[in-house]
């Protein structure tokens, strides 16, 4: 009996595993297009439960999903002239951390982007974005955390984006190193 019990509970914990694939696309299209093509390298996204404990319960956001996600992103938004997986003029490192919390009945996502844009091994400059969103009371199904974590990364790849395309250094001939 105790091992039925067991094994139900097994199946019913890893079927209810919320694996989350976003799309997220631009608010608009880029504001300027910087003549450079881009590589755009991202690292596994980092995960924060309640009491800032590593890891969310049920939840997993695949690297590959999020790297496909600030890809297709990018393309989609037209902020440089291309889009590599390899060999570009300038390379784009992102990390991501996202962070779940449970504040006044309801959970809220909040993402924060970390990234260093480079070029042939030369950093140029930092950035930091960030985007939240306000999800369900509950989290019972896979839209309940995917739906408020493509929002939350619409938003911060929207503030990422824009930073960047405010820096004119980029769409010069030359990149010289960037003065604060």
């Amino acid at each position: 009996m105790f091992a039925r019990l067991l094994v139900f509970l097994l199946i019913l914990s890893t079927g209810c595993v919320h694996r989350i694939q976003v799309q997220p696309f631009p608010a608009g299209p880029a504001s300027t297009t910087i003549p450079k093509s881009i590589q755009i390298v991202v690292s596994a996204p980092a995960l924060e439960g309640a009491d800032h404990r590593p890891g969310i319960t049920l939840l997993e956001w695949p690297h590959h999903d999020l790297r496909q996600a600030v890809i297709q992103y990018a393309q989609h938004r037209g902020t440089f002239s291309s889009v590599l997986t390899d060999h570009a003029e300038v390379i784009l490192r992102i990390g991501t951390k996202l962070a779940l919390a449970s504040r006044q009945g309801r959970y809220h996502y909040h993402i924060r982007i970390q990234a260093e844009m480079s070029e042939a091994d030369r950093p140029v400059k930092t950035y930091l974005a960030e985007g939240s969103a306000a999800g369900s009371v509950a989290r019972w199904v896979t839209n309940s955390d995917r739906e408020p974590i493509e929002s939350a990364l619409q938003l911060a790849l929207d503030d990422l984006f824009a930073q960047i395309e405010t820096d004119h250094w980029l769409d010069a001939d030359e990149m010289g190193p960037l003065v604060p």
